[in-house]
């Protein structure tokens, strides 16, 4: 099966449900497809789990691949890539019949029968690196104290090392700005004041990134970027800070930055991270009716979120597709309250809002396949989502849509997923040199005081 430089892959299942097409990640080196791992692909595709669909995708893959070879050939390994034989080979691994080979776990639960697997592996493949990949953290430590040498994470979709390093979306400059600066050109556009200076103190930089200060009350936008300079709009933090949408006004710096997104016509896609209560939902939503109601850009607004569990539980709850969702949208149905509570019929209110701005709750299951055309997504919940679930929702958006993605990495709730490989972290690395998007993370907890305590000290 290849020489000793050649590492060995054996592939837990959760990582063909991360990402279908995994399998050709590993180029130069052999990968096993446990035998286990085909019968739980098997139990999963049939689901209405909403990585069903990636299930199917694994294994029609495999079959494409294993088409025309013969049994033999499939135990031994074929090409991952016809064209380059030389290259890594797939294969599949019996391993129901190494209980009586390997003596780590005497039941036959899956993930046992995995790690069975990798230790026989190991065993017989020596001196060569048998390396489980797992996305399973359980899985990871568990394999680690039955003896199995080499366990890891699969990271090709994990584009920073650490959370800290992630972008924010601002920069600040300490002191006052005008004091840092030799050399500018002013002009006006219209209404716009741009100023270009020199790029090499504002790096590392990317288009549409804020520009704060701590003296002088500056605030710019990253407008245009050439190997030399920077081109900042300038942007008035006194007319930031006093804007008010749907009757919302920013309560610190950074709830404005964001609110200047959410309106700038020009911005497709806004991506808001932060603490729970700084308010991402809140600024997306009052902007959602103020454009979709007001200025009519909008025909309609529709709001979706990661629900892990939805796939077993929707069928059973009663009524339409929108009122299945509401449990887990009550987030989103609270801000809607919170929006009109001076109102002096909240509930009706929030049945004619819901009405004249079209508001549409959708489950995420379901957005696959559609084209989305001139419509306010709020996409909310983002942190618990892959890169390819996140890719799948941006896709759909066509001409005259605005997508709003929002999250906070410090409440993921997947099994799978950590910070740096969440799909939210994925996409602000991805998308911060892309001139129709914005990044904002929004410090500060403003929901209450209680709130405020409990993010910073429990």
């Amino acid at each position: 099966m290849g020489d000793t430089d050649r590492k060995l892959f054996v592939l837990d299942t959760n990582i063909l449900l991360h990402e279908p097409l995994a399998i050709f990640s590993f180029q130069e080196h052999d990968v096993v497809i446990p035998m286990t791992v085909l019968e739980e692909l098997d139990r999963i595709k049939d689901s209405k789990r909403d990585v069903a669909r990636d299930a199917r995708v694994a294994i029609r893959t495999l079959e494409n691949l294993f088409s025309d070879a013969t049994p033999d050939e499939i135990t031994d390994g074929i090409p991952l890539h016809q064209e380059t034989p030389s290259q890594g080979t797939i294969s599949i691994l019996a391993d129901f019949e190494l209980q009586e080979t390997v003596k780590a776990f005497a039941d036959k639960a899956g993930d046992n029968r995995i790690l069975n697997a990798v230790l026989y592996l190991q065993t017989k493949r020596s001196p060569r690196e048998v390396v489980l990949v797992t996305k399973d953290i359980n899985m990871r430590l568990r394999a680690k104290g039955a003896g199995v040498r080499f366990v890891e994470d699969y990271r090709t979709d994990q584009l920073i090392d650490d959370i800290r390093f992630l972008s924010q979306g601002f920069q600040r400059r300490e002191g006052d700005f005008w004091q840092q600066v030799d050399d500018v050109q002013s002009r006006n556009a219209g209404s716009v004041t741009l100023h270009t200076l020199a790029r090499e103190p504002f790096e590392p930089t990317y288009l549409n990134q804020y520009v704060i200060d701590e003296e002088s009350d500056f605030v710019g936008r990253v407008d245009a970027l050439n190997e030399e300079t920077v081109t900042l709009r300038d942007l008035s933090r006194e007319r930031l800070l006093s804007r008010k949408v749907w009757d919302i006004t920013p309560k610190n710096i950074y709830q404005a930055m964001a609110l200047d997104a959410l309106l700038d016509p020009d911005i497709d896609l806004v991506i808001l991270t932060g603490a729970a209560g700084s308010g991402k939902t809140l600024l997306a939503l009052a902007a959602a009716l103020e454009q979709s109601i007001e200025k009519k850009q909008f025909d309609k607004i529709i709001v979706t979120r990661n629900t892990p569990d939805i796939a077993e539980s929707i069928g059973f709850l009663p009524g339409s597709e929108e009122e299945k969702m509401l449990p887990w949208l009550a987030a989103v149905t609270d801000t809607l309250e919170a929006l009109h509570k001076n109102d002096h019929c909240t509930e009706g209110s929030l049945k004619y809002i819901c009405d004249k701005a079209n508001i549409q709750f959708k489950s995420i299951n379901f957005m696959r396949g559609r084209s989305i055309q001139n419509a306010f997504v709020l996409l909310d919940e983002c942190q618990n989502l892959t890169a390819s679930q996140i890719k799948t929702i941006i896709t759909r958006c066509g001409e005259g849509t605005k997508i709003v993605c929002s999250g906070n990495l410090a409440q993921i709730d997947s099994a799978y997923l950590t910070p740096v490989t969440s799909g939210l972290t994925y996409m602000v690395e991805r998308f911060k040199h892309f001139e129709g998007s914005a990044n904002v993370h929004l410090n500060g907890v403003v929901r209450s005081r209680l709130a405020e305590f409990a993010e910073e000290n429990m």
